[in-house]
């Protein structure tokens, strides 16, 4: 729901920047505008109407003696047990919103306001007493928020193109996150593609004041396994909890529909829900599509389901556009499709419910199934299983059966496993491709994370990784960021409070028994849907980028931009040519010799910079008809 935008400090002309701010961020808000200015602070919002749909809801919203602006982009689901709350303490509402509960809140609780939110959310509220910011972001990271501080000024916004506006903004190109990026597929910390611009990292809240700007941690998840009930008995937990929470994500004066893929997340919620509509997208290619199963899904439980073929020249040709919604390129393709798949809901809905972070909650990616196979293997001594791993390197040729095992288990999963995207390029591929090399920083990313939960279980750890990292920086990033650029509410039951404290409590023989994965949710859904569906192995969201890439058009695409004067700023190029051409000629068949994610990473890449850095302020696709 929306978007804000927004300043503290010293500017000329302070609505027409503010206005020009707001207007980045259209595609968040096309119903409404609202905006507050002071001599210091500015804040401005664009709406789409969820709940409360009169004008009386429009923020930014009020206090009783307007002396606190709140402008605020979510949903709160508990807000009408936190509005009655509150009117009982004796605040006097004037909308129906779940956006005013925040504002009462913050005025009686202060900054423990966030410990009883059940949402998601990014809001700031002006103290304009105080002369004070306070901010925070869900405990998820559901929605964005992103900051700046800048020559005496301190920017906010839910999308970073929104600061290109401001006068006082420098926009600078980080080059040290290339390297990361180029691991992980996305950047995997606070820091963006812009030097100086952060995202508020979920389960964080901020006091700005006096020119400093204070970031507290609120939340943090506890895996403690320590549910000593029956597996029966936590199936029906699972249950519970799964209905009540899709219940609350249904709260809306709008119709509410679901994402469909074949996989048991999206149709256990569907089926939870009873949605009038779902929505499936898939390709031409067998392989790559699971509208087929979907579709006979809905038939089974007697639900439409509306489905699109998205073609190649479609995808390839909306990359640009696509990457401006995204403000930060993210290299996996099903962000892509994700766009594609909210623009065909769009049509008919506002809000949808969709399945992300169950796979993090209850054990659902395959490769969880790793540290509990091949016991016997793992029982070598650690230092012979290094030198195994060295050999496999170094010796035996890419793609022979194994290598990529001992390589694997040559590594403890603290060095191995960073997030649940397979790394792309290693660091020292990394180092190689890019002109001025780059410094190994994939364990000063994750050994924080692996410090807090040093004495749990691999699995438990992996998760914890993925929740920090893969969760936050890819999976909810192109979820908001590519329904809202068609300004659809994404909504995710598996990512609540309570669904969460119950994950948090299963032991691991619970979430995975290799080879099987989210073992207590496939089994509380398969209660209500067909095991089929239930027991369907995870296959992610099958895009043949592999495919494409062999092909004349979409090669020659691909050759033109590596082989660009803009490519040479960062790249060796004669290897990233090289690399799409063995590509090109089958030379590398096999998926663990395939290098199309490789090519596809770096190829975003250039089409994001492309957009925002080669041609000044990058333009609103709106405006870019001609283009």
């Amino acid at each position: 729901m929306c978007g804000f935008a927004g300043f503290v400090g010293e500017v000329e002309d302070r609505e027409t920047v503010l206005v020009n701010m707001m207007d980045t961020i259209i595609h968040r808000g096309p119903d409404s505008a609202g905006k507050y200015i002071d001599d210091d602070a500015a804040l401005g919002f664009r709406r789409l109407s969820i709940i409360d749909l009169s004008s009386v809801g429009d923020q930014p919203l009020y206090n009783e003696d307007r002396s606190m602006v709140l402008v605020f982009n979510g949903e709160i689901y508990n807000y009408q047990e936190l509005r009655k709350e509150l009117i009982e303490a004796g605040h006097v509402f004037v909308s129906n919103t779940d956006s005013e509960t925040l504002i009462h809140g913050y005025e009686q609780w202060g900054e423990k306001l966030v410990d009883r939110l059940r949402g998601m959310y990014a809001f700031v509220i002006w103290d304009t007493k105080k002369k004070q910011l306070f901010g925070a972001r869900d405990i998820f990271g559901i929605k964005p928020f992103y900051y700046a501080q800048m020559n005496g000024t301190f920017l906010f916004a839910s999308e970073i193109k929104a600061f290109m506006e401001h006068p006082k903004f420098d926009k600078v190109f980080n080059e040290a996150a290339l390297g990361n990026y180029l691991s992980f597929q996305f950047v995997p910390t606070n820091e963006t593609f812009f030097k100086g611009v952060f995202c508020l990292q979920p389960g964080h809240y901020f006091v700005y004041e006096n020119g400093k700007m204070e970031v507290s941690r609120y939340f943090e998840p506890h895996f403690t396994g320590n549910c000593e009930k029956s597996f029966d008995e936590v199936v029906d937990e699972v249950e519970k909890v799964m209905k009540e929470s899709v219940e609350k994500h249904k709260i809306s004066d709008v119709e509410v529909a679901s994402y469909l893929s074949s996989g048991v997340d999206s149709s256990y919620l569907t089926y939870l829900g009873q949605v009038d509509h779902t929505f499936t997208v898939g390709f031409d290619e067998g392989k790559y599509s699971e509208i087929q199963d979907a579709k006979e899904f809905a038939e089974s439980i007697h639900m439409e389901n509306d489905s699109k073929v998205i073609t190649p020249e479609e995808y390839w040709d909306n990359l640009s556009d696509i990457q401006y919604y995204m403000d930060e390129p993210v290299a996996d393709p099903a962000a892509i499709a994700l766009y594609f798949l909210s623009k065909e809901a769009a049509k008919k809905v506002k809000v949808v419910l969709s399945g992300e972070g169950s796979d993090e909650l209850f054990g659902g990616y395959n490769i969880y199934c790793e540290p509990l196979e091949h016991t016997a293997f793992n029982k070598i001594p650690m230092p012979i299983r290094r030198v195994m791993g060295k050999f496999a390197e170094y010796c035996l040729p890419r793609g022979m059966k194994g290598r990529g095992f001992l390589m694997r288990h040559g590594k403890t999963l603290e060095e191995r496993y960073f997030a649940n995207a397979t790394n792309i390029f290693t660091e020292r591929e990394a180092s190689k491709i890019l002109k001025r090399g780059c410094k190994p920083e994939i364990q000063n990313v994750t050994k924080p994370l692996y410090d807090r939960v040093k004495e749990k279980d691999a699995v438990t750890k992996m998760q914890y990784v993925d929740l920090h990292l893969w969760l936050v920086h890819d999976i909810l990033m192109k979820g908001d960021k590519m329904g809202m650029a068609n300004s659809l509410e994404v909504r995710v039951p598996f990512l609540d409070r309570e669904v969460l404290e119950l994950a948090e409590s299963l032991p691991l023989e619970y979430k995975v028994q290799a080879p099987r994965t989210k073992v207590a949710l496939r089994a509380a859904a398969e209660r209500s849907i067909r095991s089929k569906t239930a027991e369907k192995k995870k296959l992610g969201f099958p895009i043949p980028i592999r495919v494409w890439l062999r092909e004349e058009k979409y090669y020659n695409r691909v050759r033109a931009m590596f082989a660009s004067s803009m490519a040479k700023k960062f790249f060796n190029t004669d290897m990233l040519l090289k690399m799409l051409e063995d590509h090109r000629e089958g030379k590398n068949t096999n998926e663990k010799t395939d290098d199309s994610r490789k090519i596809w990473t770096v190829y975003i890449f250039l089409v994001w910079y492309d957009r925002f850095f080669e041609h000044g302020k990058p333009v609103h696709p709106s405006m870019n008809v001609g283009k």
